[in-house]
């Protein structure tokens, strides 16, 4: 499936801003189901200096700076991307085994498995801990595809857990969230992540966009899909799978990574350093992602 995808984020300040820097994972990022096609990075006020590199997790990093004062800082990233479904439903029930994932784990010496090993690590926002481990172990049995365990993990999380916007913000440590049982996708990435860790099993945080529908007869709104976040984990000798706890599925082809990495602090969608600018600047976000089903538009 091909999508457009614009992600317009603005901030308004309160103050004049002397000058700023910032860092943006906005750029759709290739994969084994993904091809990002085409994509554009708009900066207003225009930016000083920018530039892309790779970083550690292979994904696209955005560097810009800003040295004109401003009042308003507008980001528009626009991207054509290509996006094919996971190859995963057959193996949630006869792929390898919880029992067979750890030893392949523990005593494989291939390059693939020591690398993966890192996601295997606490992270800034992922911190283990009893009550976690407890509840993961409910999921996971040494005899059971190690993928369906993961499935039932994920199908758990989004019946225990109610999507609540207000019941969380971007610094709400994992047993605040445990405790509430609310958050929002990202949180319930971080929780997913926390447990398959604890259960021996490499896991990274994917970001990027999911595509909404609206109900049958009405208008799709614009600025009504949104940013999201899901999870991937692996299992040796099958690979990185990804499942999404918010909407109890596998990832999909309506869903768009930008990247990935140990948690959400590793791949924000932007962040930087100003100087100036005042106390609580507003922020806008507006995301669309529009499938493109013309023949004709694909030209």
């Amino acid at each position: 499936m091909r999508f457009r995808v614009k992600h317009v984020t603005e901030y308004e300040y309160q103050e004049r801003v002397a000058q700023c820097y910032n860092l943006a994972f906005l750029v759709p990022r290739n994969t084994d189901r993904q091809q990002c096609l085409d994509s554009h990075i708009h900066i207003e006020p225009f930016s000083a200096w920018s530039s892309r590199n790779e970083d550690y997790f292979g994904n696209t990093a955005f560097h810009f700076e800003i040295q004109a004062p401003h009042e308003r800082l507008v980001i528009t990233s626009e991207s054509e991307v290509n996006v094919d479904t996971q190859n995963a439903a057959q193996r949630l029930d006869f792929g390898i085994s919880y029992a067979q994932a750890l030893e392949l784990l523990a005593t494989s010496r291939t390059t693939e498995i020591r690398e993966v090993k890192e996601f295997l690590l606490t992270s800034p926002a992922v911190k283990l801990n009893d009550d976690i481990t407890a509840y993961a172990k409910a999921s996971f049995s040494p005899n059971r595809p190690v993928l369906s365990c993961v499935r039932e993990l994920t199908s758990r999380i989004y019946e225990d857990f109610k999507y609540d916007p207000e019941a969380t913000s971007v610094a709400t440590p994992l047993e605040e969230v445990f405790a509430k049982k609310a958050g929002v996708c990202q949180d319930f990435a971080h929780f997913e992540i926390a447990c398959l860790r604890a259960m021996g099993l490499p896991a990274r945080y994917v970001s990027g966009y999911i595509e909404t529908l609206p109900p049958p007869g009405e208008e799709k709104l614009l600025g009504s899909d949104a940013s999201h976040a899901w999870i991937a984990v692996y299992s040796p000798s099958e690979g990185w799978y990804e499942f999404d706890p918010t909407n109890d599925k596998l990832a999909a082809d309506q869903h768009i990574i930008t990247a990935w990495g140990r948690d959400y602090f590793d791949v924000t969608p932007l962040k930087g350093v100003i100087f100036g600018g005042g106390e609580s600047p507003k922020l806008n976000v507006s995301v669309d992602v529009t499938r493109i089903e013309d023949a004709a538009e694909l030209i």
